[in-house]
């Protein structure tokens, strides 16, 4: 339990930021937008690549994920962390193109399935680049390795100041 309380705090403290089209690097591996009114374009396409089962590590304990393959406008992902085979938090991800771009929203939930945000609330990574093998969005970054195999970094903010954590996909 106490392992599960670490990660909601961090979890919990995410930083995350505005969004423009000129960027600038936040953490080694993840990206920022220096202007929250711009957008830079981008279509559900550019991050077609994330369709599919994986599996991984993370905050000290293993995940499941899956992503649907893209449609309407929308890719539709699940997440499942565990620590010592019970449940620290579920994760329902939804990336879907808004006003030519894309936005990466995330809403959590306890092993009970009570929701951390309100009703109406997510957190929201708006993108800020793509290319052929990696997604960039304020706070979060994928890259992908090979078609089995990706890297995710996620931004933290806690009383220590911003730092980064390393997640490690690979297809299932």
């Amino acid at each position: 339990m106490a392992h599960t309380k670490r990660v909601l705090l961090v979890l919990s403290t995410v930083f995350l930021c505005g969004t423009a089209a000129a960027q600038s690097q936040l953490t080694e591996h993840t990206f920022k937008l220096d202007d929250p009114e711009a957008r830079p374009p981008a279509t559900i396409e550019d991050v077609a690549w994330l369709a599919g089962s994986w599996e991984g590590e993370a905050f000290g304990a293993s995940f499941e994920e899956v992503w649907n393959p893209p449609s309407a406008g929308s890719i539709v992902g699940m997440f499942k962390l565990m620590h010592d085979g019970e449940v620290s938090f579920y994760e329902l991800i939804l990336i879907v193109e808004e006003r030519g771009s894309l936005d990466f929203r995330v809403k959590h939930f306890n092993p009970d399935f009570s929701a951390w945000e309100e009703k109406e609330d997510y957190i929201n990574f708006r993108f800020v680049k793509a290319d052929e093998n990696a997604a960039h969005f304020s706070g979060f970054s994928i890259y992908r390795i090979s078609d089995d195999l990706m890297h995710g970094y996620i931004v933290m903010r806690n009383e220590e100041g911003v730092r980064e954590e390393k997640l490690i996909y690979r297809r299932r």
